[in-house]
């Protein structure tokens, strides 16, 4: 049984909470509405789940937040509130909060939320307590990342932390430089996943211009010749599987909104229609750009972006794990000698020293380009550092 806390100062809403949950039979219900008692509660008690109220005189829910966050608490909450103040909503998320929900609450879905909340916090803690030192033969899904070639600890740590979240249905938000390969990180997650027998739609936020999007993402419905055209859209494309929405930061703020009700509550609707159709999509986002950052404020949704940011995963730079370039730089070989039919049997030390000195602004793309360019002009079966772009070379001396 899974142990709540209860967190209202309106008796009213805790009497009826704790008698419908504990009706369910899943959960042990512990109720406060004092909420300068909560410090001391948090101290005794072992929570699986809070539900708190904002609105209350002496401690707030925000003051509670606050206080969980400084402590290092980390217990999923979901927040119940008696009004829309979406400022308020947003600073709860940026605290860590799962979920919030406007009183007066629809059973069915509270307990959606509560499912989700426990089965995040189940799988945190299970991220949590992966050993620091892990290795490819450990993941359970191991065919599924073969297609990403590294032996930096860090990635085989993150592939493990890939796969537990892949297990779920949580959305999550892959954040790297360009071209670390966030898309193969996406697909490999999407393959670990009970959906793999299912669709993978790849989308780039910006492929359409922001006037066009919207039909093309949801579909469009639209009355031609006295009967009404249907035109599905990439989403229902990706049903029951997964959708990667890359460069996320190009989607207008009216698209953000949308994209969180499909996020959130698994509904859409169409262009030029208001039929609520239902979807069944696992959402993977992306981008290059810190959406936490002050140039992004106005732009992007905060109460979007912190429900994505509850499962981040970054992928580090090519130049924060070098020890993989050779590995790569073998990879591409070959790869570009079986599409060309050149026989080159390798590359020079200084070849190899000249790339680890390199920053990479573009990643592993960049160096799939410079290994392509140097096999298409090497005329000997060991390329030499002559064959780096200039660049290189001169960025050495």
């Amino acid at each position: 049984m899974k142990k709540i806390l209860i967190i209202d100062d309106d008796v009213a809403v805790t009497n009826y909470l704790k008698v419908f949950l504990t009706q369910t039979d899943l959960f042990d219900i512990i109720v406060v509405n004092d909420s300068r008692e909560v410090s001391g509660l948090l101290d005794r008690e072992t929570l699986d789940l809070i539900l708190l109220d904002m609105d209350m005189p002496n401690v707030s829910g925000i003051d509670i937040l606050s206080y969980m966050r400084g402590k290092g608490v980390h217990i999923p909450v979901v927040v119940l509130t008696g009004f829309g103040d979406v400022d308020l909503a947003v600073k709860a998320m940026k605290l860590g909060v799962f979920d919030y929900l406007i009183k007066p609450v629809d059973d069915e879905k509270l307990l959606e939320v509560l499912d989700g909340a426990i089965e995040q916090r189940i799988l945190h803690k299970t991220i949590e307590q992966l050993p620091r030192h892990l290795s490819r033969r450990s993941l359970g899904h191991e065919a599924a990342f073969e297609h990403i070639h590294t032996q930096d600890p860090a990635m085989i740590q993150l592939f493990h932390q890939a796969e537990k979240i892949a297990s779920s249905n949580l959305s999550i938000f892959i954040w790297g430089e360009r071209g670390t390969g966030k898309e193969a990180l996406a697909r490999a997650i999407h393959q670990a996943s009970p959906r793999a027998d299912k669709p993978f739609v790849v989308v780039e936020a910006d492929s359409q211009d922001s006037e066009n999007f919207p039909a093309f993402f949801f579909g469009q419905a639209r009355i031609w010749g006295g009967s009404e055209e249907k035109t599905p859209g990439i989403l229902e494309e990706a049903n029951h599987g997964t959708l990667f929405l890359d460069k996320i930061e190009t989607l207008t703020f009216k698209m953000q909104v949308r994209l969180k009700k499909v996020i959130q509550e698994g509904e859409y609707c169409r262009e030029s229609s208001t039929k609520v159709r239902n979807i069944d999509v696992r959402m993977i986002v992306s981008s290059t750009h810190d959406l936490t950052s002050r140039a992004y404020k106005d732009k992007f949704s905060r109460d979007l972006l912190y429900r994505l940011m509850v499962n981040l995963i970054r992928i580090p730079s090519l130049q924060e794990r070098i020890d993989d370039i050779p590995i790569l730089t073998e990879y591409f070989l070959q790869e570009e000698c079986k599409r060309t039919g050149k026989t080159i049997t390798g590359f020079s030390g200084e070849f190899l020293e000249c790339l680890k000195d390199y920053s990479f602004p573009d990643n592993i793309q960049e160096l799939r380009t410079i290994i392509e360019a140097a096999v298409a002009s090497a005329e000997t079966n060991i390329i030499t550092e002559d064959y780096l772009p200039p660049y290189i070379r001169e960025d050495q001396t």
